[in-house]
């Protein structure tokens, strides 16, 4: 839908409307939204502030003729929430920043911001304020301001030899559903039980406090950009390397669709991106403490960390590999035609 008058203030307006009023979060935190030349925050006492941002770029993260726009919407808040989760926060608001060609100020917009409020309202994160601009490609950056408890934040750089490593949820499942989107000739079908992680990703912002909050977790991130490339970052921030057990890791099946067929489990789960799903370290004394799910969702313990900074991945003959990171990398990976 092709709206002729649209202008700047206009679409402005029609973006502070879609929010403002809307439950989404702790006001409390807000003190200045939508409105002026720039919001106001309060941090509560005790807190540490969290920032992140993320870009979700139109060719690159999404493709306006397959993925649907509530999707696009929902997405880029939950890429960058998910980062406050991997930190054991609480997102508090966001700033969007949005370019978009004048044909796509009309449904597609609605749509985007249908999506887009309700993350907002799941995560319960105000949208705060951004800025808007006119470009052939839809361009997308989100910045999250979150909280944590003071001293709870919980870093990439704590692992110790001797802990264990745990996965949340499955692993390959986004890949799966991104692979089975760009072999479809129409745009995605919201409902397609295959395609939700891929569309619909959900930040386990749950499991990281929890997690912050009793103290369980040594070092943690979320696994955006692939298994086998997220897992060596967390290893070098810590100085130390891994061992993996390939029988254990959480991977995806691909035996229930016909679609499916002939897609290799293993490597989705290794080096498919999107998941979102939290990788975190616990001491061997604390161990007991983590149950094989939290809330409905899968907790597996995969390896444990050694002192030698190598990461090996060990198949059920005991043979062991190097684990190669072979994950999303933009600059590395650039001719593909849409990374994860």
């Amino acid at each position: 839908m092709f709206q002729r008058n649209q202008d700047e203030n206009s679409l402005v307006q029609r973006i502070e409307r879609g929010f403002v009023g809307k439950r989404a979060g702790n006001r409390h935190t807000l003190k200045l939204g939508l409105g002026d030349d720039a919001a106001l925050f309060t941090p509560r006492s005790g807190c540490e502030t969290i920032l992140t941002c993320d870009w979700f770029l139109e060719g690159t993260h999404f493709l306006k003729d397959k993925h649907p726009a509530d999707a696009v919407g929902w997405k880029c808040l939950a890429r960058a929430v998910s980062d406050i989760a991997a930190m054991g926060g609480q997102p508090r608001c966001f700033l969007l920043s949005l370019a978009l060609p004048q044909s796509h100020t009309g449904r597609w917009l609605d749509e985007f911001l249908s999506g887009l409020r309700r993350a907002a309202r799941g995560f319960r994160c105000l949208l705060a304020g951004g800025d808007t601009t006119r470009r052939k490609e839809i361009l997308i950056n989100v910045t999250v301001v979150g909280e944590v408890r003071e001293g709870q934040a919980v870093l990439r750089s704590g692992a110790k030899p001797g802990d264990v490593i745990f996965v949340s949820g499955r692993l390959g499942e986004a890949e799966l559903g991104l692979r089975l989107l760009r072999i479809g000739e129409t745009i995605a079908g919201r409902k397609d039980p295959a395609l939700k992680k891929h569309l619909y990703p959900e930040p386990r912002l749950e499991l990281g406090r929890w997690l912050a909050e009793k103290g369980l977790a040594a070092a943690m991130m979320d696994l955006s950009d692939g298994f086998s490339s997220d897992l060596p970052r967390l290893c070098a921030a810590s100085g130390v390397g891994a061992r993996i057990e390939e029988a254990k890791l959480p991977i995806v099946s691909t035996s229930w669709d016909k679609r499916t067929q002939g897609f290799d489990s293993l490597h989705l789960a290794l080096d498919g991106g999107d998941d979102y799903e939290m990788l975190f370290v616990v001491p061997r004394r604390r161990v007991a403490s983590i149950q094989r799910s939290f809330r409905g969702l899968a907790l597996t313990s995969i390896g444990e960390i050694t002192r030698e900074r190598t990461i090996l991945l060990t198949d059920k003959d005991g043979q062991e590999r190097k684990l190669v990171p072979s994950g999303w990398d933009p600059f590395r990976e650039a001719k593909r035609k849409l990374p994860t």
